[in-house]
């Protein structure tokens, strides 16, 4: 057999692709455009593991296939490199944030590289480098200087709108704001001071400075969004973490809930990812009212989608958070809804929706009052109701919701039907049937009563129709140091933009990079951490940007990303306008996906895009989860006994690193000098070896089962891995990572090396014409990868290249009509081997550059037949013959046949049967 050297051959084309920037991608307007991204990652100090590249891969092998169909493509690889490991890991070490992420991210790109991707370095972005990050602060210039118009449903100039309050105040103007704005006049906004004017546009304004109830981690010194806390502790560190008020800067994005919610219609997302979505936004058609409080002035404002079940209200409940608790809890209860309150608010939002075991909550000792018959309804708090949905108070129906249900049976609270159905498990939840026991609704469908019940409301003047959405403004500051500085500075305490010149505002140096000793953020250790004006000195924004700032438009940076004047060109914007096919997680579906469809749709109202959604057709990759090895230890002694023998003996078994295991075989030498604790180790072996036991589990440095592509790339080369990893299962998929198959992938690339080669490893292709079995091969070949490269099924292709090389193997065929077009169909997938193989072939430029090969359907027809041929129903022997014959031609070819005039033995047959196609029967 011929010897295949990957490593010499993959190290030469890796560095060609570089020196000749192959993928470098420029607008072409004579060629189609295609923009292929995967979703950038951070730059940790583990580097790749073997799960890492899995949707790389797919998103490799879609960009080489259209560059072979005629694309213009776009494939891009950058950072999202801005972070609180780094951060944490500087607290620590006190090294400087950016030197850890600059060595990270060195580690990043040659672990990349060695896999062979066709990215387009030369566009490479960091969220963290100045001149990235620069425009991400000017993004957040032109969102504070805006406003979202309702009624041209667009945002607009601040400008714009102030211009509206100088001329008629604010009666007419329908925009996004603080639900406390008040109504003024034109007279009234021109009386105000500066301050007051200031203070009224940021009730207005897309990104605004509030008091708002955040996750507080002291440990971390930072406020977390709701996705990094689980259980009421973060989800880096599992340090507790409490709710507070803080001020803080918040982007209203929902003032544009209901555009993201319509135009998840216009996008290729998987249907989960779009339904994740949507009940984030949680858009709800319902009611607005108020419940007055016996002896007390306060309201409380609920909104409800239940408008129909109004005469089953048994009480009321409060958020923990809510304002009103302090004021309506009386005396004798006071004791008792504090320490309630102070436990129940610092649960996550994520536990209190979820945990329906454990019910709990306190009386507040005051009632409410129900507008529609007066009746007197008991005030509780309890923390199934959420301050950040509605108004962080509802109206109960025990007899009609789970939640309450369950709250008036546990607390022994009154529960009345209003509408008709069967109560025997509980709550009759369903929006059908008759209201019932509800006065001037009785008799109605809940349809019916619903809009009964709103132009009640409405008439009485006791509240009003109302859409509300579940998804609250997002949070916008971390009180951390590594983050993108935002541009803004304060005078009398209000915020000002500082002015564009001055951009990029970068980090500051800190002395360390914990919060001030009076808890403010690490960058109020900077000196002179201050703005200069012409009216003075003015103290700079201490917070940073959240995570999610610079990934949220990192996408059309990379059209430009050398352009210091503009975000990105116009022509460039207009030329790639969005990702046509975007890889990444799925647990990015409720922020990362969603603050990204925002920014978007803000820049495209701004007329700074043309593009709506940023991401067209994304693919959500499975995860590709650990194959662990297990060892089985006698306890109480340092002797392992091999997996078949461990029942005979009283054994613990221990998680062994899987890069010392080969096919489930310990070399047991390295065993040894795995640990310090394991040199004197003794083994208990069947057959001569150690064998290890197996379990699937989620790949972690902790269960020692963490493959690094780098040692794969070493042993088997990067198109083996790259194979194998779409060999494993469909893309989007869990599947478990098992070395042990990869033997099979590694023998695939040699055989598939071993047709182009003599045995002494030189060229050997033969110019003589393919045959049709050996076209049939190719061709059959050629339609199945283009057939799954529409439906994204990576594997069954792969499948099919081993196929048509064994089938090619077995035909001997060395034809250069069948093997020059196999190698660049194999290309996108192993794209080394598919290099040398068509430069061998006397080619001068990559494969890359070259044609996909046009799929030739009279390949796949079959042109013969073999027939199987019967004398008196017993089959005697096979004759292949043309199916273009006639039934008389082929009795004819039959007559003539050896065998058959054998057994006919020089008489006529009595009959001779001939189906075309199928059968030959010959009666003697």
């Amino acid at each position: 057999m011929a010897e295949y050297n990957f490593q010499e051959v993959e190290k030469k084309w890796q560095a060609y692709w570089e020196q000749n920037q192959i993928f470098n991608a420029q607008p072409d307007t004579s060629k189609p455009k295609f923009y292929s991204l995967d979703m950038f990652p951070y730059p940790s100090g583990a580097g790749l593991h073997v799960g890492h590249p899995l949707g790389y891969i797919a998103s490799d092998i879609v960009t080489r296939f259209k560059r072979s169909k005629g694309f213009n493509v776009l494939h891009p690889m950058g950072y999202d490199s801005f972070g609180l490991p780094a951060e944490q890991y500087a607290i620590q070490t006190g090294q400087h944030p950016a030197l850890t992420t600059e060595e990270n991210i060195a580690r990043y790109t040659q672990q990349l590289k060695n896999i062979g991707f066709a990215f387009d370095w030369s566009k490479e972005v960091r969220t963290s480098d100045p001149s990235y990050y620069k425009w991400t602060q000017w993004i957040f210039m032109q969102i504070f200087n805006s406003y979202y118009d309702n009624k041209e449903r667009k945002a607009k100039s601040i400008a714009s709108l102030i211009q509206i309050f100088n001329e008629e105040g604010n009666l007419n103007v329908d925009a996004a704001c603080d639900e406390d704005t008040p109504f003024f006049t034109a007279h009234e906004w021109n009386d105000f001071t500066e301050k007051q004017q200031q203070e009224m546009l940021l009730k207005y304004r897309l990104t605004f400075l509030a008091e708002t109830t955040v996750n507080w981690c002291s440990a971390l010194g930072t406020v977390l969004s709701n996705d990094e806390v689980k259980d009421g502790y973060s989800e880096r560190g599992g340090h507790p973490v409490e709710r507070k008020k803080m001020m803080q800067w918040s982007m209203r994005i929902t003032a544009y809930a209901e555009r993201l919610l319509q135009d998840l219609e216009t996008v290729e997302w998987a249907e989960p990812i779009k339904e994740m979505q949507r009940n984030w936004i949680g858009k709800s058609i319902g009611a607005e009212m108020t419940f007055r409080v016996i002896g007390k002035a306060e309201k409380i404002k609920v909104f409800t989608t239940r408008i129909d079940t109004i005469y089953g209200v048994t009480y009321l409940a409060l958020a923990p958070e809510s304002e009103l608790v302090d004021s309506l809890v009386t005396p004798e209860q006071a004791e008792e809804v504090k320490a309630y309150v102070e436990v129940a608010k610092n649960r996550s939002e994520r536990d209190r929706m979820t945990d329906v075991k454990h019910i709990t909550g306190v009386f507040t000792g005051s009632y409410g009052v129900n507008p529609f018959n007066g009746e007197k309804l008991p005030i509780w708090v309890a923390d199934y109701v959420l301050a950040g949905y509605g108004t962080g108070a509802v109206m109960a129906v025990p007899a009609h919701d789970d939640r309450d249900y369950a709250f008036a049976k546990h607390f022994g609270l009154d529960i009345r039907q209003v509408v008709e159905g069967s109560m025997e498990d509980g709550a009759f939840s369903a929006k059908e049937g008759k209201i019932i026991n509800s006065d001037f609704l009785d008799g109605l469908t809940v349809q019916e009563a619903l809009k009964k019940g709103i132009e009640h409301l409405e008439d009485k003047k006791l509240g009003k129709a109302k859409i509300q959405y579940r998804m609250r403004d997002a949070i916008f500051t971390r009180q951390r140091y590594w983050g993108e500085p935002l541009p803004v500075y304060f005078k009398d305490g209000l915020p000002y933009l500082i002015e564009e010149k001055d951009l990029p505002l970068v980090l500051p140096e800190v002395d360390k990079y914990l919060p001030t000793e009076d808890g403010e953020p690490p960058l109020g250790r900077a000196t002179d951490w201050t703005y200069k004006t012409s009216e003075g000195e003015f103290p700079l924004e201490k917070s940073t940007m959240p995570g999610w700032a610079g990934s949220s438009w990192y996408f059309f940076r990379y059209m430009d990303p050398k352009n210091d004047d503009v975000f990105a060109a116009k022509d460039k914007l207009d030329y790639w306008g969005n990702v046509d096919l975007y890889i990444g997680g799925a647990e990015h579906a409720t922020g990362h996906l969603l603050y990204s469809r925002f920014w978007t749709k803000f820049l495209y109202d701004l007329g700074l895009v043309k593009v709506k959604e940023p991401f067209q057709k994304m693919i959500n990759q499975g995860m590709i989860q650990g194959r662990s090895n297990f060892v089985y230890r006698i306890k109480g002694t340092n002797t392992f006994v091999s997996y078949g023998l461990k029942d005979q003996h009283d054994t613990s078994a221990m998680h062994v690193d899987v890069n010392i295991v080969y096919n489930d075989q310990l070399n047991l030498e390295k065993f040894k000098t795995w640990r310090p604790d394991l040199k004197d180790a003794e083994f208990i072996l069947e057959d001569g070896k150690y064998i290890c036991g197996s379990e699937v589990e989620k790949m972690s440095k902790s269960k020692y089962n963490v493959v690094n592509p780098d040692d794969i790339i070493a042993r088997y080369g990067a198109d083996t891995l790259r194979l194998y990893e779409m060999f494993l299962g469909p893309l989007e998929q869990f599947k478990p990572w098992n070395t042990n198959g990869i033997d099979g992938v590694f023998k695939f690339l040699r055989k598939l090396w071993n047709l182009y080669h003599d045995n002494n490893g030189n060229l050997a292709i033969s110019e003589e014409k393919a045959s049709p079995e050996e076209l049939k091969s190719l061709h059959k070949t050629i339609k199945k990868a283009e057939d799954d490269m529409k439906n994204y099924s990576f594997n069954t292709s792969v499948s099919s290249f081993m196929i048509c090389v064994n089938e090619l193997t077995a035909l001997k065929c060395n034809k250069r009509e069948i093997l020059e077009p196999l190698a660049i169909v194999v290309a996108p997938y192993a794209p080394h081997i598919a290099e040398e193989l068509y430069s061998r072939l006397g080619h001068t430029t990559s494969v890359v550059e070259a044609s996909y090969p046009e799929f030739k359907e009279e390949h796949l027809v079959e042109n013969s037949h073999e027939y199987p041929v019967s004398i008196n129903g017993k089959m005697r022997t096979k004759l292949a013959l043309p199916l273009s014959l006639t039934k008389a031609e082929i009795e004819e070819a039959a007559m003539q046949n050896e065998v058959v005039q054998k057994w006919l033995d020089g008489n006529q047959p009595k009959k001779v049967i001939v189906v075309p196609g199928k059968i030959i029967n010959v009666v003697v």
